[in-house]
C-alpha cells in the first residue's frame, strides 16, 4: 500500500517523521490535527473548551477520512498521514486505518514523551487530558491506549531513533509503489 498512517501518543514524532518520510517518497503529507483545526477554524484547545471531547473526537474521525481522501483514497492512494494521539480510541477509526493503508505505531517510553511535551509545550494544540502532572498524565494515557495502538498497527517501531534512521526503516517496511521514492 502507498498510504501510510502514523499512530502513537502525543510527542512520539508523528508530524516530524511524517513530513520527512513524505518528502523522501515525494507524496502528500497531512496531519489530521492540523486539518481538523483548518476545517474548524479553531484550535484543538478551543474546540475542546467550547464543545467538549466527544465533539472533538467526531471531528477527528472526519479529518481522518478527509486526509485519506486528499491522498487519493480509495482510488490511487499516495501519502503519509500523521494522526492525532487519540485517533485509535474509536473502533471505526482503527478499522478504517488498517483497511486504507499501512499503519505504523511510533512507540516511545512515557518519560521520553513527557520530556518532549515539556520541551515543546503547545498548550493551544495539546490540552491536558487529565489536568494532572505531565509525566503521570503521559504514563496513564499511554498505558490506556497502548493496546489500541498495537491493535491498529501493522508495524511497531521505536520512535526514539533518529528521524533519518526511522524513515529508512519505514521505507523498507512499506516500500513505495510506482518508483516514487528517491531512497
Amino acid at each position: 500500500m502507498s498510504l501510510i498512517f502514523l499512530v502513537g501518543p502525543r510527542a512520539c514524532g508523528k508530524t516530524t517523521i511524517g513530513k520527512t518520510l513524505a518528502g523522501l517518497r515525494r507524496v502528500p503529507f497531512i496531519d489530521t490535527d492540523a486539518l481538523l483545526q483548518e476545517q474548524a477554524q479553531r484550535s484543538v484547545a478551543e474546540i475542546v473548551a467550547r464543545d467538549g471531547w466527544p465533539e472533538f473526537r467526531r471531528l477527528e474521525s472526519e479529518a481522518l477520512r478527509e486526509a485519506a481522501r486528499r491522498c487519493g483514497y480509495p482510488d490511487a492512494p499516495q501519502g503519509v498521514v500523521a494522526t492525532g494521539g487519540g485517533m485509535v480510541l474509536a473502533e471505526d477509526n482503527r478499522r478504517f486505518l488498517r483497511a486504507a493503508g499501512e499503519v505504523i505505531f511510533l512507540q516511545a517510553p512515557a518519560d521520553t514523551l513527557a520530556e518532549r511535551l515539556t520541551r515543546n509545550a503547545l498548550p493551544s494544540q495539546r490540552p491536558s487530558l487529565t489536568g494532572g502532572d505531565m509525566v503521570q498524565e503521559v504514563a496513564a494515557v499511554l498505558a490506556e491506549r497502548l493496546p489500541l495502538y498495537k491493535a491498529a498497527a501493522h508495524h511497531w517501531v521505536d520512535a526514539t531513533q533518529p528521524v533519518q534512521r526511522l524513515c529508512a526503516l519505514l521505507q523498507r517496511l512499506c516500500p513505495p509503489q510506482n518508483g516514487r521514492s528517491d531512497s
